[in-house]
Formats: structure tokens, C-alpha cells, sequence
């Protein structure tokens, strides 16, 4: 039962777009189509769980101990720049259809507001 709370509390209580307006460029701009729009949130929720994993492992494994902690945004804004290159380069080699249609959004995940604010959440 706890499980279940969780999940309605991480979707629609403490959504990153509802509850803090964050992301929405991508969102309306690609959510003309059902298909490019899904692909577009997938695209979004894969390269927001990464970078909070590799963002934390960075924060606190090498820039919290080395006391390097001023380099938080800049290794973050580098962590979600080379995921949003491979995701782009995945979706191009996979299906080139998908490519054409998310057109300009694709690369505009890179300044995503919400999986930067995802990146400061979990440094903290």
C-alpha cells in the first residue's frame, strides 16, 4: 500500500511539471502528435534518471570530498549535455522518422529547466 502512495505522490503531487511549471518548452511543442509526444517524455524521463544517478555520484564522490563543490553546475550542465547527445544520437541511428519529428526539441532537453533543477535537488 505504501508502494502505491508513493507512486501517486511521485506523479501527481510532487511532479516536476505540475507542481513546478518546469520543462513545459519541449512539452508544447512536440505534443501535436501522441507518438513524438510519448517519445519526447521518454527521451525526458531517461535523461532525468541518469543525470540524477550520475549527477549524485559526481557530487559526492568527487566534488564534495576534492572540495570542489563550486563546479556543481558546470559538471552537471556537462552530465545532461553528453546524455541528451546520446540519446539523440540513439534515436537518430534507431528510428530516423522519430529524428525528423521531435525536430529542435530534442536537443532543447539539454536546457530543460526541470532536469537541471533534478541535478540541484539531489547534489543536496
Amino acid at each position: 500500500m505504501e508502494l502505491v502512495a508513493i507512486f501517486v505522490t511521485a506523479i501527481l503531487i510532487n511532479n516536476f511539471v505540475l507542481r513546478y511549471f518546469l520543462g513545459i518548452c519541449p512539452f508544447l511543442g512536440v505534443s501535436k502528435k501522441i507518438d513524438s509526444a510519448i517519445s519526447m517524455g521518454l527521451a525526458v524521463t531517461f535523461v532525468m534518471t541518469i543525470t540524477a544517478a550520475v549527477s549524485w555520484v559526481i557530487n559526492h564522490w568527487i566534488l564534495i570530498p576534492l572540495k570542489l563543490d563550486y563546479l556543481q553546475i558546470v559538471s552537471f550542465i556537462l552530465v545532461i549535455a553528453s546524455l541528451v547527445q546520446l540519446v539523440e544520437m540513439f534515436i537518430r541511428k534507431i528510428s530516423p522518422p522519430l529524428y525528423e519529428a521531435l525536430g529542435i526539441y530534442l536537443p532543447l532537453i539539454t536546457t530543460n529547466c526541470a532536469i537541471f533543477f533534478l541535478a540541484l535537488m539531489v547534489s543536496l
